[in-house]
């Protein structure tokens, strides 16, 4: 049969057919969850021999939906405050079919929910008994989320439609007052902005892209949207209640000339005495309220504003905090070595040589390599230092047409070292136990008859890793030099597995000794 990539690698169309929509798809969640593609597909096989409808929460169906129910929720915190403050039952057929659209899928939406597997935070596999996930559903977010899908918009078209079709002026008084307990009624669907930030978080969850930006992304959307939305209630607010008073002569409405006005006018309006009063500024707002109700609107909007200035530097402070944490402990680091330098009274020069060590060792990012080396995998460990360092290995000739199980046990181990522009690397006439490879970087290699200048890919240092013996040169760095190092102690050891190749490196000290390498 013909294979297929896609959330379920290794099935075939004929086995999944549709439900591959419902099958968990092949992303760095799903992978960090089940720790292989061959485990995603045993979750697959596990769902498929289930033999029940269930979404898995890494499904595509499941990621395609949430993204519709975002986007129809957003559009409902923001239209329905519009429609009851602004447009005084005279929506139109469009908003209507929409109402009724919403309350449709919201209801299909709490069905649903019963058929969602769920995935916890340290769960080594999604649930998918139905039992489960209906006990968990019930006990969580089930009556929230009726409360939320009552069907408003079925109520209000039926109502609509008998008001409209009514000729007795009683009846049709009557239906008008049931008609606007009935919008009022309606705020409860404002309690589906819960289920707005649900979706967030599973979004942040799913997400294919399971990387620190995209999360950082998605709190963001998900603040300002929150802010927007308490500024956009707010100013539906502002003109609502004065409408409920049915616009008495004091209330700013009347002041501004607002009665025959456009929507946008009365919204704009709005929004801006609300944002006036919840930046606490006397825009919009000059005269003191008139009332009690229009007091405690001013109250309710000052502390909502509060609020709305607390959470954002809040998370603002969170995110800056957040954002470089290897810059932040490179700076603390920094700190603690300033504070160090001045409590010990070294002199001026020497404090700024440290400091330009550090940062040309760490470039302003702050790690600790041999934690990051030693914490994974030797064979990862054996690619890094290939990328790094193979190639000056190759301009060594006693590393040349080597073994590659030695090659490799060498590179396991090499140091990473930085040398300052001026620092002595090496001296002459001094006992080493170490050669040097230099990545990146110039340096001179000195003796009483000749000089030498060294750059990338150079190296020096070998005879002493052979015989533990004394440099025949001195080697000063002429810039900053990011070196490799290995250690006489290291070689041995790695030389310990490969008789074959001591021998030979043996007989090139002898074939050498007299020949002045450093």
């Amino acid at each position: 049969m013909e294979k297929f990539k896609g959330p379920t690698t290794g099935f075939t169309k004929a086995t999944c057919g549709w439900r591959a929509l419902l099958l968990p798809q092949l992303n760095r969640q799903s992978l960090y969850v089940y720790g292989s593609e061959v485990a995603v597909e045993k979750e697959c096989k596990r769902q498929l021999e289930s033999g029940v409808f269930v979404i898995h929460p890494f499904s595509p169906m499941r990621s395609y939906y949430i993204m519709v129910m975002m986007a129809i929720t957003f559009l409902n915190l923001i239209g329905i405050p519009m429609e009851i403050a602004f447009l005084d039952g005279d929506s139109g057929l469009a908003w209507e079919s929409f109402n009724v659209f919403s309350d449709t899928l919201f209801l299909l939406d709490v069905v649903l929910n019963f058929r969602m597997g769920i995935i916890t935070e340290d769960a080594e596999e999604a649930i998918l008994d139905i039992k489960k996930i209906r006990v968990s559903y019930l006990r969580t977010w089930f009556i929230p989320d009726v409360i939320a899908a009552f069907p408003i918009g079925y109520i209000l078209l039926f109502a609509d439609l008998h008001y409209h079709n009514d000729d007795n002026p009683s009846k049709a008084n009557k239906m008008m007052r049931i008609l606007m307990f009935v919008r009022i009624l309606s705020l409860i669907r404002l309690a589906r902005v819960s289920r707005l930030v649900r979706f967030f978080n599973e979004v942040e969850k799913v997400s294919n892209a399971n990387l620190e930006v995209v999360r950082l992304f998605f709190r963001i959307l998900s603040l300002f949207m929150m802010i927007f939305l308490l500024c956009h209630w707010n100013g539906c607010i502002q003109y609502f209640v004065p409408m409920l008073e049915e616009f008495p002569t004091d209330c700013w409405v009347r002041k501004e000339n607002l009665m025959n006005s456009t929507v946008i006018v009365k919204y704009s309006w709005g929004v801006f005495r609300a944002l006036s009063q919840m930046i606490a500024l006397s825009y919009g707002s000059m005269d003191a309220p008139t009332n009690y109700i229009e007091m405690w609107i001013v109250m309710v909007s000052m502390v909502s504003g509060c609020m709305m200035y607390t959470i954002l530097v809040a998370n603002a402070t969170t995110m800056i905090a957040n954002l470089d944490p290897a810059a932040k402990e490179y700076k603390s680091k920094m700190s603690r070595l300033e504070h160090y330098m001045a409590f010990m009274k070294l002199p001026p020069e020497l404090q700024l040589r440290i400091s330009n060590y550090y940062q040309a060792r760490y470039g302003g990012k702050w790690f600790d390599e041999k934690y990051i080396m030693d914490t994974i995998s030797s064979s990862l460990k054996e690619q890094v230092l290939m990328v790094m360092c193979s190639q000056l290995l190759k301009k060594v000739p006693m590393f040349q047409n080597r073994d590659e199980n030695f090659i490799n046990d060498v590179l396991l181990k090499l140091h990473y070292e930085v040398f300052q522009e001026g620092d002595v690397i090496v001296r002459q006439n001094v006992p080493g136990d170490r050669m040097f490879f230099i990545d990146h970087g110039e340096a001179v290699m000195e003796t009483e008859s000749y000089e030498r200048e060294l750059c990338d890919g150079d190296f020096f240092g070998e005879t002493c890793v052979l015989t533990k013996g004394k440099h025949l040169a001195t080697v000063k760095a002429l810039t900053d030099c990011q070196c490799f190092s290995l250690s006489w102690d290291d070689f041995q050891e790695a030389l310990r597995g490969f008789p074959d190749i001591k021998k030979d490196l043996e007989k090139m000290v002898l074939v050498n000794a007299d020949g002045g390498v450093v």
